[in-house]
């Protein structure tokens, strides 16, 4: 397995400078969030700069915002910024961050990923970009279609999709699958839509890049307990706060995995702004399912399984209360994984 991992520039410069000490330790991939704080882009270009060797992708950018020759043009600046390290990873998002932060409609989600990844790798050739779909139209009437002046460039197309519909897509059309809320030894939840998008296209698993994500603490048996609980806010936020009090496509997939009587009473707690008791209603199986949270030994464990699963890349979130604590997990992490090769 490759190793990966997230960052997210709002902290400022000790994301980017954890970065870069990650390449060092010899991470393989670094992806860029965007949600609602720091676009990725802009902290994409800092470290085309400051690194030389590992991957660098958009972890991801948000479908919807910016016009799929936008997105294309980003891609393709970045992939000649980087030597060809980029690897261009959309999602859509969901409503509550499309509607009330960026005042565009959310519907339709599958026809605009769809159009959106057929338009980026149109313009990836470099030839005149026209596109006549139920979401785009490229050139409007009237005027006549244009390339963009880059040389032409191919960047793999990574997807972050949780519902089957999308899973579908990503194996049809996508280069990897960025992934979270992953079970291995429920993996059929996701793998088994993959694979129908996959045989669609006439493609093998392995033209797709599994990337799945975690947060990797190691602690000893005594710390354990503790760890998980601080755990449980945060993936109660995903099954409550995440998306509206309708559309939560964490809590289906967590739903899909065989927790959906939690997942539900999760939810409505959170809803009604009991956190903590939301949070409570977390069991431990639901996280360490979902996390490399353990003893070394554990995690290591942990990492045959997911392997086994079918997972290639596996992104580490490290845990930690400082930069130099959450660069000594991610260390530790990288060697349990190289010790599996």
């Amino acid at each position: 397995m490759r190793t990966a991992t997230t960052i997210e520039a709002s902290g400022g410069r000790d994301a980017v400078e954890f970065a870069v000490e990650a390449e060092r330790l010899g991470l393989d991939v670094c992806w860029v969030a965007e949600a609602w704080g720091a676009d990725a882009p802009s902290p994409l270009g800092y470290l085309a700069a400051r690194t030389t060797r590992m991957l660098l992708g958009s972890g991801v950018i948000q479908v919807g915002t910016r016009s799929p020759v936008t997105i294309a043009q980003t891609a393709m600046t970045l992939a000649h910024l980087s030597g060809g390290r980029f690897l261009l990873g959309l999602g859509v998002s969901g409503p509550q961050v499309m509607e009330g932060l960026h005042g565009t409609p959310f519907g339709h989600p599958l026809g605009r990923m769809r159009e959106t990844v057929t338009i980026v790798r149109r313009v990836f050739t470099g030839e005149k970009v026209s596109f006549s779909g139920s979401h785009h139209q490229i050139p409007l009437p009237g005027s006549k279609p244009m390339r963009v002046g880059l040389p032409p460039v191919s960047v793999p197309v990574y997807l972050a999709t949780l519902s089957p519909r999308m899973l579908e897509l990503t194996g049809e059309i996508a280069d990897g699958w960025l992934g979270t809320s992953f079970v291995p030894e429920r993996a059929d939840a996701y793998l088994s839509h993959l694979d129908a998008g996959l045989a669609r296209a006439c493609r093998a698993r392995d033209s797709l890049d599994i990337c799945q994500g975690a947060e990797i603490a190691l602690v000893d048996e005594a710390g354990l307990a503790q760890a998980v609980a601080g755990r449980r806010k945060e993936l109660a936020f995903s099954l409550g706060g995440m998306g509206t009090a309708t559309a939560n496509f964490y809590n289906d997939a967590y739903s899909r995995q065989g927790w959906a009587e939690v997942a539900a009473r999760v939810r409505e707690r959170w809803q009604a702004g009991d956190r903590d008791g939301a949070a409570a209603l977390v069991t431990d199986e639901m996280v360490l399912a979902t996390t490399l949270i353990g003893t070394e030994d554990m995690v290591r464990a942990r990492l045959v399984t997911w392997r086994e699963a079918g997972v290639d890349t596996v992104r580490l979130y490290p845990a930690g209360d400082t930069l130099a604590a959450r660069l000594d997990t991610l260390a530790r992490g990288i060697v349990l994984v190289r010790s599996l090769r």
